[in-house]
């Protein structure tokens, strides 16, 4: 067996060192590309106007504003935990009334996603200096989770359509509660009922979710960060000289002869919007 590496100089080697530090370790990750079809729309009241009297809707953008995490253990399944994310987005999209110039309409759109991961087990009690006593009974009880990352990009808006209230999904649900932060995105309150027409969307979003633990790891270290480069100032550079810099864009000049489709994250959301 072979022998425990203990922190302090590495043998026959005046560089190297091993060195024990505090992180967060990774027990578990996935990765996840979610088509999320028909996503209720929830329109600003001047956007829900607009809507009402639209003849057709045309897709715009999609913007992630933020995604609340809980993190539960697995009564049947020891080591495991549930990780319940709601993610909130901002979609625009373009209502055509009559034969006017299309008019930008915004809402909210919510995704509620649940994933599975294996976060390990721990008993101690975790205290820290860094937030101050506290004696809330329930902050105590399950400051020994693992913490849950979510990893997102804005989505992409694959479709949306344009729906008379009588056709719409019986089984749509208001969201219970707004969080003031995310109702401020707005700047005016959103249409939640008393609606003619609603609008549906469906999005395309990448996403990572991993559970992390606070671990001790022993790690090896070469030497201290100790920065080479010097601060430069802020001044502009002359705009002439950046343009120099830019290559000759070639394929503007000479279509290809074929097309590809879409390869990219970057690619697919500038086809669809």
């Amino acid at each position: 067996m072979p022998e425990r590496v203990q922190p302090g100089p590495v043998q026959n080697n005046s560089s190297h060192e091993a060195v024990c530090i505090h992180t967060k370790k990774i027990y578990d990750s996935c990765k996840d590309k979610d088509c999320i079809e028909d996503l209720r729309l929830y329109p600003t009241c001047h956007s829900q106007s607009i809507i009402d009297r639209a003849l057709s809707i045309r897709a715009g953008k999609a913007e992630l504003l933020h995604a609340f995490i809980d993190v539960n253990p697995v009564g049947f399944n020891r080591g495991f935990y549930t990780v319940d994310v709601r993610y909130f987005y901002r979609v625009t999209a373009d209502a055509f009334v009559g034969a006017a110039r299309p008019l930008e309409v915004s809402g909210l759109c919510v995704f509620d996603k649940r994933v599975i991961l294996f976060g390990s087990e721990g008993s101690a009690k975790i205290f820290t200096s860094e937030h101050g006593p506290s004696c809330n009974l329930e902050t105590i009880e399950t400051q020994n989770l693992p913490i849950a990352v979510v990893e997102s990009v804005d989505p992409i808006v694959l479709g949306v359509k344009l729906v008379d209230v009588c056709e719409a999904h019986c089984c749509d649900n208001t969201p219970s509660e707004i969080p003031a932060a995310i109702a401020a995105c707005f700047g005016c309150d959103l249409s939640l009922s008393d609606e003619r027409r609603r609008v549906y969307v469906t999005l395309g979003q990448f996403s990572i979710i991993r559970l992390e633990r606070d671990s001790q790891l022993l790690m090896p270290a070469f030497s201290y960060c100790i920065p080479e480069k010097e601060c430069v100032g802020g001044s502009e550079n002359d705009p002439c000289e950046i343009f120099r810099n830019v290559k000759f864009p070639v394929d503007e000049f000479f279509p290809p002869n074929s097309l590809s489709g879409p390869e990219g994250y970057r690619e697919a959301k500038n086809l669809c919007t």
